[in-house]
């Protein structure tokens, strides 16, 4: 492992339920300093971060407290809750003295600011973290589909999911004790072993874009830093793999 970043331009999406942590908040600032530590240790290294994080701890529009509602309503409110996580990770990067912008797919003006590409891209090279919240504006669209379209539009080197697990099973190894963990993958190996690492549209404009996905453990410390070193952990979808 290098101390040097093996990436120059990153996206990390994280989960809505990533905030709550074990809290029965909807969202913990235990969880917020720990996620703004590893932060910090990567913008250190001038490395650009672009984040999107989802709605869940607090309302998904495909989840059971939408069953019944309007799909397009649901997925407004869902929209919305990713805009809360947005500010309050915002404001706690803020905190850390660490320049940040929240920009949003909806425009919310006194709130954040309304996204274009030209903004973000120029955030990034100004050193800011961005925050892009809002899902991608649209109904119907989940927040991977967000994090891949925003990884594109930024010109990310990779996507980085991370998640509660240490990377790729061939079986979700909270249900299968069996379930074996599969460190490099292909985009074709992905498909034929039906993986469902993220939703269709997200990971075809992964595979049309050839950006590369690497899946890590987000909850233990240091390891966005690690990943972002070049160091073996989680698993990596497409990039150098893709052969």
């Amino acid at each position: 492992m290098s101390a040097e970043p093996i990436y120059k331009r990153v996206l990390l999406k994280l989960s809505g339920e990533s905030l709550a942590g074990d809290s029965a908040l909807s969202i913990s600032t235990k969880v917020l300093d720990q996620m703004t530590t590893d932060l910090e240790a990567v913008v250190q290294l001038g490395v650009e971060v672009g984040i999107v994080i989802g709605g869940g701890n607090i309302f998904r529009g495909l989840s059971a407290k939408a069953k019944n509602m309007n799909r397009v309503a649901a997925d407004h409110m869902g929209m919305l809750a990713t805009v809360i996580n947005a500010v309050a990770l915002g404001d706690a990067v803020k905190r850390r003295g660490i320049p940040v912008s929240v920009l949003t797919a909806i425009e919310m003006n006194k709130i954040a600011e309304p996204f274009t590409q030209r903004k973000a891209l120029q955030h990034l090279a100004d050193g800011k973290v961005v925050i892009f919240a809002g899902g991608t504006g649209n109904p119907f669209f989940t927040t991977d589909t967000a994090a891949a379209l925003r990884a594109v539009e930024m010109g990310a080197d990779v996507l980085l999911k991370g998640t509660r697990v240490d990377g790729i099973y061939s079986a979700d190894p909270e249900k299968d004790a069996t379930a074996t963990f599969l460190p490099k993958l292909s985009y074709d190996e992905v498909l034929s072993q039906n993986l469902r690492i993220m939703d269709q549209t997200a990971f075809a404009l992964c595979r049309e874009n050839q950006l590369a996905v690497h899946v890590f453990n987000m909850e233990i410390r240091g390891n966005l830093l690690k990943v972002i070193q070049g160091s073996n952990i989680g698993s990596v979808v497409g990039g150098n793999n893709d052969k």
